[in-house]
């Protein structure tokens, strides 16, 4: 049996409804401090240099990071491998 429940609200509706926190204001403040900072900058390795420090957990932040929209990437080019696998059930 499949049971498909859809769910129409906004994302801080359903922040609210699971009880996370509204981090809006951090978010504004580190976006805005990235701005500065990356205002000065004129060659990519400059660039990078700024990121890394800036990002969270630095260098490990941003590996995750592409890690993850790599993987994204690759679940919407080709579907998630073994995720064709269905159980009898």
């Amino acid at each position: 049996m499949k049971i498909t429940i859809e769910i129409d609200c906004t994302p801080e509706e359903a922040r609210s409804f699971m009880g996370l926190p509204d981090v809006s204001a951090a978010n504004n403040v580190y976006v805005e401090n990235l701005t500065k900072a990356m205002q000065g900058v004129s060659s990519p390795d400059q660039l990078q240099q700024y990121a890394s420090a800036l990002a969270p957990m630095g260098q490990m932040g941003m590996k995750l990071f592409q890690n993850f929209v790599e993987s994204g990437m690759k679940a919407a080019a080709g579907g998630v491998p073994g995720a064709s696998k269905k159980s009898s059930d």
